[in-house]
């Protein structure tokens, strides 16, 4: 165990044992002004739930989150409601969170930069920041709205991030030949991405390749599940990917976990996500990505799925694409009820709207019941079960409830780790 964990564990062994750990009372700490948020970032306390009143907040420096939370008492940082607070940064880096247990809820966070790459992150996650939680943010007009990496000597890596129920999108092409990649992890073990919306994703110069997301470095059991990416909305230009474990590659290797970048990506599993309009590459990208799940998943307008290098290791159930799925430069995979190369035309004979996400269905004859019961998957894009023994290719089990792809997760706030809408924890604000 990494010294400053052992320390963390030790310290809430003791609080513990002293009555000090219970969850109580949460200390609301109201802001209105920038230089309020700021001071309140700076001196917050385990259970302090700071709130944003409605208001837009210009920032022109960072804001470091470096006070740890607990498990019993994260800090909270929110708006009551998404749109009502918008944080506004026109600096590298908006908020770098450096301790574990803050939680993130309903904040509007932009890049405001005239210079595209002097906007990197809405969110740096780094080091000891275990258990962030970002929910139900809107993240845009960053290179990188979430990045997650290493910090010190040897690096520590933030583990067991959640990212749900958030949207991530540039309302313009980055003027940059920097990477762009609305959630670009390097290291860390367990973050899950859940029920997102990803969407015009593009980089304006260099090799203009970009992904909506990727976990690398020699990071470990991420999960990607329920997510709606739409490659090209709004904006349409450059080589856009969806999403990948693996990415375009580290280097070099001291800043990957163990010092070694090969694997890319240990364990990973994507379930029930909706890639559509990446017409230029792939929708799942596996580079070096080794004993990972794709299950379940539904790919429209892309070039299918690659796993490639020969660190890549996938086995592939029930995944409804209009590409293939193609082994490359020593990858392998295993592979079953999958239904591969579905034309353009024949996506609209069977649903709604592909192009716009909408796959509703009309004729579910290829699709309905094709696919192969899995214990990795119960539930599908809208959370409805998979329980019939005969599940249905892709993303959506269609059966007595709508399902609406056209919203991330189906538009279901589902929290599967305990939380309540509130936020993390059992904090009560007086």
């Amino acid at each position: 165990m990494p010294p400053y964990r052992f320390i963390l564990a030790l310290c809430t062994l003791v609080c513990g044992l002293l009555g000090l750990a219970r969850p109580s009372r949460a200390a609301a700490v109201p802001v209105a002004t920038t230089a309020q948020l700021i001071a309140a970032v700076q001196n917050a306390k385990p259970g302090d739930v700071i709130s944003l009143a409605p208001g837009t907040y210009d920032v022109g420096q960072t804001i470091y989150c470096v006070t740890p939370g607990t498990a019993a008492q994260p800090i909270v940082v929110r708006a009551a409601t998404l749109g009502a607070a918008l944080l506004r940064f026109n600096t590298v880096e908006g908020i770098k969170v450096a301790a574990p247990h803050w939680s993130f809820e309903n904040l509007d966070v932009q890049g405001i930069c005239a210079v595209h790459g002097d906007c990197e992150h809405a969110f740096h996650i780094v080091g000891p920041a275990d258990f962030t939680h970002l929910r139900n943010c809107r993240l845009h007009d960053f290179n990188a709205e979430v990045k997650g990496n290493g910090e010190g000597n040897p690096p520590i890596f933030p583990n067991d991030v959640v990212i749900e129920d958030s949207e991530l999108f540039d309302s313009a092409i980055r003027d940059t030949a920097n990477p762009v990649t609305p959630i670009d992890v390097v290291g860390g073990r367990r973050w899950v991405i859940r029920a997102n919306f990803i969407h015009d994703h593009a980089k304006g110069q260099g090799d203009q390749i970009s992904y909506a997301a990727f976990l690398k470095g020699n990071s470990r059991d991420g999960l990607f599940e329920r997510n709606l990416v739409i490659c090209e909305r709004d904006t349409t230009g450059g080589v856009r990917l969806g999403l990948s474990f693996g990415g375009g590659g580290s280097s070099p290797p001291s800043i990957c976990e163990d010092g070694t970048c090969i694997p890319e990506h240990q364990n990973g599993t994507m379930r029930n996500n909706v890639i559509v309009n990446c017409s230029q590459d792939v929708g799942i990208y596996l580079n070096s990505a080794a004993n990972t799940r794709i299950y379940d998943n539904t790919l429209y307008d892309t070039t299918g799925i690659d796993v490639r290098f020969p660190a890549s290791t996938a086995d592939l159930r029930n995944n409804l694409l209009s590409g293939q799925i193609r082994n490359r430069d020593g990858g392998t995979s295993t592979k079953s009820s999958n239904l591969e190369l579905v034309s353009l035309l024949q996506f609209a004979t069977w649903f709604l709207n592909p192009v716009a996400a909408n796959f509703a269905l009309l004729d579910g004859s290829q699709i309905v019941n094709r696919g192969e019961p899995l214990p990795q998957v119960t539930d599908d894009f809208c959370a409805h079960p998979r329980t019939d023994g005969a599940p249905d290719l892709g993303a959506v089990e269609y059966g007595p409830g709508a399902c609406n792809t056209a919203k991330p997760g189906g538009g279901v706030d589902v929290f599967r780790d305990g939380f309540e809408s509130g936020g993390w924890g059992e904090w009560v604000v007086p």
